[in-house]
């Protein structure tokens, strides 16, 4: 996207410029600035209407599953101040969760650019410092 384009995204109109380090997003008269990746500069900002922006600009509609990972990835990371790489979340959504099928293809169904990677972003969480997703 090299010029400003506005959309209609399932948080309503969001108006999406091109910056020399990432994205100014615009919506409700707020705006947020996105590094190169997608990642929010500023995670106090983050809103769910947010995540659903960064999601729609990488043509993902979330479901409820989604919004399940997502959770947990922000509980997770105010409880240990870092975002989890694709491994340990996996081993803490199977055990949360209590579902065993749950597997590394389905996280990467749900989120096709990598569930660390994706997840994280869409969360407004910081990059998992191992993530080899994107």
């Amino acid at each position: 996207m090299s010029t400003t384009a506005t959309l209609n995204t399932p948080a309503g109109k969001v108006t999406v410029r091109p910056t020399p380090h990432g994205k100014e997003i615009t919506m409700h008269g707020m705006t947020v600035e996105t590094n190169h990746d997608g990642y929010m500069l500023k995670r106090d900002q983050w809103t769910p209407e947010i995540a659903a922006v960064l999601a729609h600009l990488d043509g993902i509609a979330l479901t409820e599953e989604h919004w399940r990972i997502l959770d947990y990835l922000r509980r997770y990371y105010a409880e240990y101040l870092i975002s989890p790489n694709v491994r340990i979340l996996l081993r803490h959504l199977r055990a949360e969760w209590g579902d065993e099928k749950l597997d590394r293809d389905h996280l990467y169904e749900l989120f096709p650019k990598g569930p660390a990677f994706q997840g994280t972003k869409f969360a407004g969480l910081p990059k998992p410092y191992d993530c080899i997703d994107g």
